[in-house]
């Protein structure tokens, strides 16, 4: 499918983003860390949570005095190999910048390191913190509570987040593994940018309050905030395709993310008040990393892991299907394919932009005006 959307050169749009940031407050080597957390969304072609969000999520939180520019990250406990920080309502990716990078020296140093976060706020994507790890030659694994969208198995209340379950590996490929993804079969993020776009929700993947499948993003969007609709976790509703086992994952992940750092947890964790007014919303995240050369050495176990993905996309295919797929391999050829493009920018995006270059009176003309 061709792509019609105008792009934005990669630098372009991290200038813009970090001065964007910075107008509404937030300190320049913070709004550095910020902006490509969001650029990497797009680099992997996860739009949802790219520049499709830096406004409404964040710009506006701020705005409305929900989330805090000024990131004070307090070190609560810490060991040899694991802390608990308290990132006081501040930027997320920020505070999780600070945990991925004291885990990845712990490990370095001593094989294994955990650090949990509280009050913080959204982390953008998974990701991004695992692969950190990665990058550094290290297992990278992380989780993060979130607004309550998806119901437990044979309820229709939503009660957990869609706490998504990361992991990244380093490879003897060009591009490491990294498995990414939601433990609903759906997420907020991705509804939003349907409801941007107008684009229906896949039947199945949101149910109303009396157990109905929903479809109307821009409706869902409304219900899930008002407790009248809930995502289906991984496998769908009720037992039979295993719907009780994205349950049980997404449970795992908000015990990690909370219990180990007193975080706010399931209707703790919420937008509004009883009043509807938007309020903040205090999350908990957590971070792995192993070192494989406490193990068998890094050498080996990139060969090793290199040699199970072949094999895998070695597999016989179904009927019909060119190609097999391992994770990170699809991200991977979509930075490739617009690493010399830019960023692909929607209208609703577009006007978002042109809004808050206005507003901040920011030196920049666009190719799509």
């Amino acid at each position: 499918m061709i792509d019609d959307r105008p792009f934005i050169k990669w630098e372009v749009m991290n200038n813009f983003l970090i001065d964007a940031f910075k107008g509404y407050g937030v300190p320049k080597e913070d709004a550095v860390i910020i902006a490509d957390v969001l650029l990497e969304s797009d680099r992997r072609g996860i739009e949802s949570h790219g520049c499709n969000r830096f406004k409404p999520i964040y710009l506006d939180r701020i705005k409305n005095k929900i989330q805090n520019p000024i990131t004070n990250i307090e070190v609560i406990k810490e060991t040899m190999t694991t802390a608990v920080l308290d990132a006081h309502d501040g930027m997320g990716m920020v505070a999780s910048y600070k945990a991925m990078q004291m885990a990845i020296e712990k490990a370095k140093k001593y094989g294994l390191a955990m650090i949990t976060v509280r009050n913080s706020t959204h982390y953008g994507i998974a990701g991004y913190w695992s692969s950190m790890a990665s990058k550094e030659g290290l297992i990278g694994i992380t989780g993060t509570n979130a607004r309550p969208s998806i119901a437990p198995t044979f309820s229709v209340e939503n009660k957990l987040g869609t706490n998504p379950l990361t992991f990244s590996m380093p490879t003897d490929e060009e591009f490491d593994f990294c498995f990414d993804a939601a433990t609903s079969i759906t997420q907020r993020g991705k509804i939003e940018f349907y409801a941007r776009n107008n684009i229906p929700t896949p039947k199945g993947t949101v149910i109303s309050e009396n157990g109905e499948p929903l479809t109307d993003s821009n409706q869902i969007l409304k219900d899930l905030t008002l407790g009248k609709a809930a995502l289906a976790p991984l496998g769908g509703i009720g037992e039979e395709l295993g719907g009780y086992k994205g349950y049980g994952f997404a449970s795992v992940v908000e015990i990690l993310s909370t219990a180990l750092s007193s975080a706010a947890f399931l209707s703790g964790v919420v937008d509004v008040d009883k009043d509807g007014k938007n309020i903040r919303i205090p999350l908990g995240h957590f971070f792995i990393v192993i070192n494989p050369e406490n193990f068998i050495g890094l050498k080996e176990f990139k060969k090793t892991t290199g040699d199970i993905l072949r094999e895998l996309r070695n597999a016989k295919k179904a009927p019909g299907c060119e190609r097999i797929y391992t994770a990170g391999e699809k991200e991977y050829l979509t930075w490739l394919e617009r690493k010399d493009k830019g960023v692909p920018i929607s209208l609703e995006v577009q006007k978002e932009i042109i809004l808050i270059r206005n507003e901040l009176n920011l030196d920049y003309k666009f190719d799509f005006e």
